[in-house]
């Protein structure tokens, strides 16, 4: 951690969460930090943000496979013709910009 983060950091409102874990885990974690050089604590937060991290991109990005994937970037090559529900809806769309005092909502 550079010093302008560390100082970033410590500006911040700091937040504890207690952790209780079996010795033989703990041992090991206390271990793994000292061999980093670093406290038990930042390697705590350090390795509970990139879980985090790792949590939250694997939940925003979508998996295809091959065949999927190509379903997919077929239909946006070349996407069907609208059909009537669709076509109603921008009718009914473009005449609700049109006259906003209608009282329907956009």
């Amino acid at each position: 951690m550079s010093a302008a983060t560390a100082l970033a950091v410590k500006e911040e409102r700091e937040a504890r969460i207690p952790a209780r874990m079996p010795q033989v885990v703990y041992e090991k974690i206390t271990e793994a930090a000292a061999l980093l050089g670093s406290t038990l604590n930042q390697f705590l937060v350090s390795a509970a943000l990139d879980k985090a991290n790792a949590v939250l991109e694997q939940e925003r990005v979508i998996n295809l496979n091959f065949k999927s994937a190509k379903i997919v970037l077929d239909l946006i090559s070349n996407p069907p013709e609208p059909n009537d529900a669709l076509k109603r809806a921008v009718q009914k769309r473009s005449e609700s910009l049109a006259n906003p005092d209608t009282g329907s909502k956009p």
